[in-house]
């Protein structure tokens, strides 16, 4: 099964389509905030995103620049094929815990070096998620992190078909 037709690509846009496989990482200065009942969990110009074709950026945030003190290790442990084996975080802020809603991986394979123990956050279960101060879309299917904004043209890995892309 091939992958559908690109959406066409709007000014200051860029085609998940166009983006590489294997995946890449690489530094970006958006403004990446994560902001949850009152709380800045998360606020950073100093991110990295990873880039693979079909899915828009996965943002990973440096240390000091997330609210430490709301986070807490989870048991859950997962393996990518291109950057190790990862590991979870709940977020804890009040009486919300979300569970599950961070991952990092304390010793990625060398190309993913740089995102060594940062971590990235689902959108979906967050308040506000902003990129330059916009709330983006999770991406779909629950399964992968993708932040999608004004600045990806799609269509999305994660939509319904879209397993095999």
């Amino acid at each position: 099964m091939g992958h559908p037709e690109p959406d066409p690509v709007g000014p200051g846009q860029e085609s998940v389509w166009d983006y590489p496989r294997p995946a890449i990482c690489e530094p970006t200065d958006r403004h990446i905030q994560i902001i949850h009942r009152g709380v800045t969990l998360v606020d950073t110009r100093k991110a990295w995103r990873t880039l693979e074709t079909s899915h828009p950026p996965t943002y990973y945030i440096p240390p000091e620049d997330i609210a430490a003190e709301h986070l807490e290790p989870n048991a859950r442990r997962s393996l990518c094929e291109w950057k190790g084996q990862a590991r979870y975080w709940d977020v804890a802020i009040g009486d919300d815990r979300i569970e599950a809603a961070a991952w990092s991986y304390p010793d990625p394979t060398p190309a993913f070096r740089p995102i060594r123990d940062y971590l990235a956050f689902y959108p979906e279960p967050f308040e506000q998620c902003l990129v330059d101060g916009e709330q983006v879309t999770p991406q779909p299917g629950g399964f992968y992190g993708g932040w999608i904004s004004r600045y990806e043209a799609g269509p999305f890995k994660g939509i319904p078909g879209s397993r095999f892309w």
